[in-house]
């Protein structure tokens, strides 16, 4: 726990000890092999602006994946508890003023 994770991991592989570096989003991003395999990704906001982060490390060629922006809180809210658990339209107003929603 005193040492730094690369001289941890540059001790454990003169060993043949298998291992890898707890990499933070900050280093996974500053990563240029990671950028160059087009794992870091940009990303648009409506409220945060265009931001970077990591997309799906995962490249399968049947299987392409488009990272999107996430959900603004509670987005998705109505749609989930009228279409998912089959809440009735006039409820939603009765569960927003009881503080259930």
């Amino acid at each position: 726990s005193t040492l730094p994770k690369w001289e941890v991991l540059e001790r454990l592989n003169s060993h043949n000890i298998p291992c890898g570096p707890i990499l933070s989003t900050r280093e996974i991003i500053e990563d240029a092999s990671l950028a160059a395999n087009e794992m870091i990704v940009e990303v648009d906001h409506p409220e945060r602006g265009t931001f970077t982060t990591v997309g799906n490390p995962l490249k399968l060629s049947d299987s392409p994946v488009d990272i999107t922006t996430p959900p603004l809180l509670g987005q998705h809210t109505e749609e989930i508890l009228i279409g998912e658990l089959g809440l009735g339209h006039e409820e939603l107003p009765l569960l927003k003023t009881q503080g259930v929603i």
